[in-house]
């Protein structure tokens, strides 16, 4: 068990572990892949999402509006089919869309009363914005892909972190649902970290590359990390 007293900032990856993004994936994607007779399970969707967006955030930056773009465009190519401008940005166009998990706003509330908040996210600012009306929490940082020009597993969002948020790593704990974006990037730099396993009973890595890497935490939900810090 983590000593919640060793921290005073807690970071958050956003889509995955606040935001339930895969619900907003998988109804942006079959609304068009229905319209090209591709019956896919959810399952094959989240993966090639996960391989299509991993490999196009490698390349050269772009806004995750074009990152989500392209990976509407490998879908095309994989299944042959040529998306029409409107379903090239159906993804991006409808995170504005993506809820929160049931458990994340009331969870989010009882963190800040202990420590201060900040999201790392792989995300527009203006994207994000949309994203902060549903969470309804104010964050005291926001570190956004767009701000560092590089996507996480990238160091250089965390680096960037750290240094805005300006006390020393040992002091923030970084809270995420994807080993490979977060935890395994966080922990390289001597950060500790809090899996929220958000698919604990479900197969497969979801929205995620599959990779392994041990948290110093991992929990369920987010209602189970403010539980455990409010018993420090």
């Amino acid at each position: 068990m983590i000593n919640f007293n060793q921290y005073k900032v807690l970071t958050f990856d956003c889509y995955g572990t606040l935001i339930d993004w895969e619900s907003g994936i998988l109804a942006a994607f079959k609304q068009f892949l229905t319209k090209h007779k591709q019956n896919l399970d959810d399952e094959t969707i989240l993966q090639l999402f996960a391989q299509f967006e991993s490999e196009i955030q490698k390349g050269e930056y772009l806004t995750y509006k074009e990152v989500l773009r392209k990976v509407v465009e490998r879908f095309g190519e994989q299944f042959g089919f040529a998306p029409n401008s409107e379903e090239l940005y159906s993804l991006s166009n409808s995170i504005k869309n993506w809820l929160p998990f049931p458990d994340t706003v009331e969870a989010l509330k009882s963190l800040k009363h202990h420590f201060k908040l900040a999201i790392i996210s792989n995300v527009d600012d203006n994207l994000f914005a949309d994203s902060t009306k549903h969470l309804k929490v104010d964050f005291d940082w926001i570190i956004t892909a767009e701000q560092v020009k590089s996507y996480k597993p990238a160091l250089n969002n965390f680096k960037a972190a750290i240094h805005r948020i300006g006390i020393p790593k040992e002091q923030i704990l970084h809270v995420a649902c994807s080993v490979y974006h977060d935890i395994i990037p966080a922990q390289s730099l001597g950060i500790s970290t809090v899996w929220v396993n958000r698919r604990t009973g479900k197969d497969g890595a979801g929205a995620n590359l599959p990779v392994f890497a041990q948290a110093d935490l991992e929990v369920p939900n987010l209602q189970t990390l403010a539980n455990l810090s409010m018993n420090k």
